[in-house]
């Protein structure tokens, strides 16, 4: 997998969150919940979320909707427990690691056109399932089960979002500093200048 899509382009795209380095927390948060009703955006936006992540994801066919969905729910789930220092429930669990194994894998040994060695993984989609769904909750694994990585996945801090990523930074608490975080910052100048006009 490749470098992600910044989030200024998943943001013009009409993804409020995404560019995280890891794709499975780009895919949870297509799903805005902390509204009502629950925005989906991969209804109107599948096409265009693939097409961003192409240059991280094995060639193949873009899966469906509804396992594109199954995946998303079962990540949100099992990502959430991690969160909440709790188990998931084990549904999610089993749909996560089914998908994760569904597209066999393989490394081989390549040269490039420099003549250096380097190692290619093949998904062999050949054998049934989605090698992007099985890409991305193989990612989704790799973040759950770096103790270190867990550790720091965070859910933002604003309680009108639901968005889900890992803090690189111990400091960062918001989805994204120009959405949430800029209306914490002026959410707290309104209450100090109008506590200030008060007195």
């Amino acid at each position: 997998m490749t470098v992600s899509p910044s989030l200024a382009e998943l943001q013009a795209a009409g993804f409020p969150m995404g560019g995280e380095p890891n794709l499975a927390l780009d895919l949870v948060d297509t799903e805005l919940l902390a509204v009502d009703p629950p925005v989906d955006l991969l209804t109107e936006g599948a096409q265009a979320w693939w097409g961003l992540q192409e240059p991280r994801l094995p060639a193949g066919p873009v899966p469906d909707l509804a396992a594109t969905r199954r995946l998303r729910a079962a990540l949100r789930e099992v990502f959430t427990a991690a969160i909440e220092h709790r188990r998931p429930e084990a549904a999610a669990l089993e749909d996560l690691n089914a998908i994760a194994t569904s597209v066999p894998t393989s490394i081989r040994l390549e040269r490039d056109g420099t003549g250096s060695w380097r190692s290619e993984r093949r998904w062999h989609a050949e054998h049934g399932g989605n090698a992007r769904l099985a890409a991305i909750a193989e990612d989704a694994i790799s973040v759950l089960a770096n103790s270190e990585r867990a550790e720091r996945l965070r859910r933002c801090a604003s309680p009108t979002c639901s968005m889900l990523f890992v803090a690189e930074n111990a400091r960062r608490q918001w989805c994204a500093a120009n959405i949430c975080g800029n209306r914490a910052r002026v959410a707290r100048h309104y209450e100090r200048t109008h506590r200030s006009a008060e007195a």
